[in-house]
Formats: C-alpha cells, sequence, structure tokens
C-alpha cells in the first residue's frame, strides 16, 4: 500500500533537511509517546533503530535503517518487521530561497499471509488513512516554517 504527498514550507531548504535529519529529536518524542528505541548503529550519516510498540494488544517490533542521506534533498528508510516491509522516502526540492516543497512517499508490503490479510483490510479504508497521513505531513511542515519543530508534538 502507498502513500504519498507535497507540501510547500516557507522555510529554506537546509532549514528543512536539518529538522528532517534530526534523529535525536525523534528518538526522544517516541520514547516519550511509549515506544521502545534503541539505536544499532551510530556511523555518522547511518543510523538504524529498533523500535517496540503495542499495537492491537500485542508488541510489535520493527527495525528501521537509514539507507540514504544525500544533503539537502533526500532521506530514505528502510523498515522490516516480521510482516511488513516498509520504505519511506522525502524528498526536498528548492522552489526559492526561502521556499521548499518537500515530497514524502511511504510504502508499506506484507511479508507474510498474515500481512496480507491486514494490508487487505486496510485498503479498504485507504481514504481516511490517506487523509491522516496528509494532515500528519501538513502539521509538521506547519511546525517547521514556524521553527517550532517539536517530533513530541
Amino acid at each position: 500500500m502507498k502513500f504519498s504527498t507535497r507540501q510547500d514550507i516557507e522555510s529554506p531548504i537546509e532549514a528543512v533537511f536539518d529538522n528532517l535529519s534530526n534523529f535525536d529529536a525523534y528518538e526522544r518524542a517516541a520514547l516519550k509517546r511509549g515506544l521502545g528505541v534503541t539505536r544499532r548503529a551510530t556511523t555518522e550519516g547511518e543510523g538504524a533503530w529498533d523500535l517496540q510498540f503495542r499495537l492491537r494488544g500485542k508488541m510489535r517490533s520493527v527495525i528501521v535503517s537509514l539507507v540514504r542521506l544525500e544533503r539537502p534533498e533526500h532521506l530514505g528508510f528502510a523498515g522490516e518487521s516480521r510482516s511488513f516491509q516498509i520504505e519511506a522516502t522525502l524528498t526536498l526540492i528548492a522552489l526559492s530561497k526561502a521556499r521548499t516543497r518537500m515530497g514524502v512517499e511511504l510504502d508499506i508490503r506484507p511479508r507474510t499471509m498474515s500481512g496480507r490479510l491486514l494490508l487487505q483490510s486496510l485498503r479498504l479504508s485507504k481514504g481516511g488513512y490517506s487523509r491522516k497521513f496528509e494532515a500528519g505531513v501538513q502539521n509538521f511542515a506547519k511546525k517547521i516554517e514556524r521553527n517550532r519543530f517539536r517530533p513530541a508534538g
């Protein structure tokens, strides 16, 4: 299942990229929301994290890796759980010195039969999930514009 959206941000491309690549802030935000976060790699420009969270009454685990970091235009992440494979791509385009277009793509693919069944049931409500996805990206873009980016929301 794929989700994608674009948002124009009234902020220079470098500032937007700095916000998007603030991994320490994301770790703190995840911990505040009750997720378990363990950093797997600390090499500069690279990273991988183990995330643990409760979903539908079960503890879930996802390994997220930074797979692409091209300053100031691209960030790519790959995630893997027992049932799903996830890819996220963030692309930035400078529209002017003070305006940036951010494109966000999320692709979720099943790895198991139970994953296929869950995704199939989610496809029935894809419109609602798409609206929530777009609203989340829009909210994030507004926080960057106001220079109040705090992933803890």
